[in-house]
């Protein structure tokens, strides 16, 4: 059962979920757009040692909370009926790029799901399933390009290791730059 409190920390309060995951295997701070400080943690830490982990990060999170606050959002909406007016949409614009860089990179994959992800632009499953925000769209092309690129090398390297990494550079040579100019934009 998530654990919900308050901390004050840098002259403003953070509320906080502690949330222990199975899959977890290490604490792990999230800090969402709209001010939500989530922690995950493995099953077996105490809840105690995960408030420790968030009182020794807290400068850190306080940082964070406003530099959300700072960045812009791309995409208008984001609710139920915003998401249902733009996902064929979407769905035809990503299915497009897949088949373009695919042409070059040859990876078969699964199936293709469009979705409102609020954390995410886009996800590949171990079985060879392809998610993506259909936020997308709103995104400048070249940002497009690479978050389906980044996402269709996942299907041959399911990690972030030099390989993967040279598998993107191949089509996307300039993804470092496009990367970093993404981290500022809001999902």
């Amino acid at each position: 059962m998530p654990k919900e409190a308050t901390l004050v920390a840098d002259g403003f309060s953070i509320a906080y979920t502690l949330k222990k995951v199975r899959r977890s295997r290490h604490i792990r701070i999230s800090v969402y757009q709209d001010g939500r400080v989530v922690i995950t943690a493995p099953y077996y830490e105490t809840y105690k040692r995960m408030e420790r982990f968030l009182r020794e990060n807290k400068s850190w999170i306080a940082a964070k909370i406003q530099a959300q606050k700072n960045k812009k959002v791309v995409a208008p909406g984001g609710d139920k009926n915003h998401y249902k007016k733009h996902k064929k949409e979407a769905r035809l614009v990503i299915q497009e790029k897949l088949d373009f860089f695919n042409e070059y990179y040859k990876f078969p994959y699964a199936r293709v799901s469009i979705r409102n992800q609020k954390t995410r632009w886009g996800s590949c499953s171990e079985h060879g399933n392809l998610n993506f925000s259909y936020k997308i769209l709103f995104l400048p092309k070249e940002a497009a390009d690479y978050i389906i690129v980044h996402e269709l090398c996942h299907l041959k390297e399911m990690n972030h290791s030099r390989h993967f990494w040279n598998l993107v550079a191949e089509t996307i040579p300039n993804y470092r730059a496009i990367r970093k100019n993404l981290k500022q934009q809001i999902v």
